[in-house]
């Protein structure tokens, strides 16, 4: 009898024990295991992995990332926004100790990538790599989000861009160009890419200041508008420095103006917009940005790490020279300057597209000061 209540309260103290040692673990806060070397080198594994996530790391937690990092591209692979992103994770993967696999979602304006990272955890383990566009979706009706439903981890740079014509143009200064326009409403050609692109975004700038309106004719890419343009088929478009300026050079392409305030130093000869027309330097400075973004809610001490990350590798002297060889203006801005940017980014934008009539929201409708 004895042995067998002695047996009784040996089990009873064990499941106490056990219970007890249950809820602790399961009361304590926890972040993942770090991944084993090698793993999630593939983008197939990237998306495994921001799947299994479940938690942010706690406040103040220095251990921060304890896993690989994925890092989504709202743009196909080899376009502008890719070819600044890949170099940049590869510097900023050295400083956090942990790998950023970047894999492309491109489509819709850029909207599934931004789709895809808002609807993982706000865990700052699953980056946005995007440009400007998410700013307009409301007023475009494209997504219901912007990057205000984000935080900036790191805004690298902005692009100048200038209103071109082919060599063979009888358009020889952008005055010329609107004149022309003014006198002949719809019938020239402008070659877009769709609703929201850049192009499209410029071509209502320009309505919104000078009253000109244009025969708007979209084509698949950038690029595409551009030989549209080369071609005879449009008589002109906006175009990107970096993706104009060796057919400026060879001589199939020429920069009317300069949709800038500032001198672009690779081609400073151009004239400014703002000297045809200073109605337009309300809305400067204006270009397409390119930043990193994560989820809001994600940890500021997660942040904070990644700000840091990737301050270091935009601060790398190999890729300050491939900011300056591609003409990306350097701008290196995280926290709330980040914020002031984009935001009167997004309020000039606005403006201007619901002034020129290409949209029916204003700022004030999209709750906007």
């Amino acid at each position: 009898m004895k042995l067998k209540k002695l047996m009784a309260t040996g089990f009873a103290l064990c499941l106490a024990v056990s219970m007890l040692a249950g809820c602790g673990s399961g009361s304590n806060s926890t972040t993942a295991a770090p991944t084993t070397e090698g793993a999630a080198t593939t983008t197939a594994a990237a998306g495994t992995e921001a799947e299994g996530t479940t938690a942010a790391p706690s406040t103040g937690d220095t251990d921060f990332p304890t896993k690989n990092v994925s890092g989504i591209i709202q743009w196909g692979a080899g376009g502008g926004t890719d070819n600044l992103m890949r170099p940049l994770a590869t510097l900023a993967e050295k400083e956090l100790g942990k790998s950023i696999v970047v894999e492309n979602k491109a489509g819709a304006t850029g909207t599934i990538a931004t789709q895809y990272v808002y609807d993982k955890e706000a865990d700052g383990y699953t980056l946005l790599m995007g440009a400007e566009n998410p700013q307009l979706y409301t007023a475009l009706d494209l997504l219901n989000l912007t990057y205000a439903d984000f935080e900036p981890v790191f805004l690298i740079g902005d692009e100048t861009v200038g209103i071109v014509v082919s060599k063979d143009s009888p358009y020889k200064s952008f005055t010329e160009l609107i004149n022309a326009a003014l006198e002949k409403p719809g019938e020239l050609t402008i070659s877009t890419t769709g609703k929201g692109g850049l192009p499209w975004e410029v071509g209502s700038f320009i309505t919104a200041v000078t009253g000109a309106t244009f025969n708007q004719v979209p084509y698949d890419s950038d690029a595409a508008a551009k030989t549209a343009v080369i071609g005879g088929e449009c008589d002109f478009t906006v175009c990107k420095i970096q993706s104009g300026i060796e057919d400026y050079k060879a001589g199939t392409l020429n920069f009317l103006c300069m949709f800038s305030k500032e001198p672009a130093p690779a081609m400073p000869e151009v004239p400014l917009i703002t000297a045809e027309y200073p109605d337009f330097e309300q809305y400067m400075p204006w270009g397409p940005f390119y930043g990193v973004f994560v989820k809001q809610g994600t940890d500021p001490a997660a942040i904070e790490k990644l700000g840091a990350a990737f301050k270091k590798a935009y601060e790398d002297p190999t890729y300050q020279e491939q900011l300056a060889n591609t003409n990306v203006n350097a701008l290196g801005l995280t926290g709330e300057e980040a914020k002031e940017y984009m935001k009167n980014w997004q309020l000039n934008t606005i403006n201007a597209l619901n002034k020129s009539g290409a949209i029916e929201k204003t700022a004030a409708d999209l709750g906007l000061e």
